[in-house]
């Protein structure tokens, strides 16, 4: 069974170089202040992660790296990368459980997105709606998740 786990250390440091949209984003900032990264790992084998998302909870809905750093009750997925065929959507839809679980005060799952088809499918395929399109990134939200 795969399950959703806070990454807390720098036992996947290793892994954010794999970030295809924002590899420029140290660890330090991932996991520090307002943010939060998680990995999708099977409960058998916690080093191996199948997805790693990660998130900053803000006061609006970041259309800017840099907006990521205000602390507010919103949880904006600003970027997710799977290594298994499926682990993208099923962390997407995992974290948002544990959120709602372990921060019941945030109310709303945006994302920040790059402005590209492949995000867009994504996205759309997985129940968001565009939300909002900035020139240099895109806002999908998800509602009723």
């Amino acid at each position: 069974m795969n399950i959703v786990i806070p990454i807390t250390s720098d036992w996947l440091t290793g892994h954010f170089r794999d970030d295809p949209v924002r590899p420029h984003i140290p660890y330090a900032f991932r996991v520090s202040a307002n943010r939060k990264a998680f990995a999708l790992v099977d409960e058998d084998d916690l080093d191996t992660p199948l997805a790693i998302i990660c998130t900053a909870f803000t006061s609006t809905v970041a259309q800017t790296e840099g907006e990521l750093t205000i602390p507010g009750n919103n949880a904006i997925f600003y970027t997710v990368w799977s290594y298994n065929k499926g682990a993208g959507r099923e962390i997407v839809f995992k974290v948002t459980d544990w959120i709602k679980e372990n921060m019941p005060e945030v109310n709303r799952f945006v994302t920040l997105s790059p402005p590209t088809d492949m995000a867009r499918k994504f996205h759309l395929k997985n129940g968001a709606i565009e939300l909002r399109h900035n020139g240099e990134t895109v806002n999908y939200e998800y509602l009723g998740v």
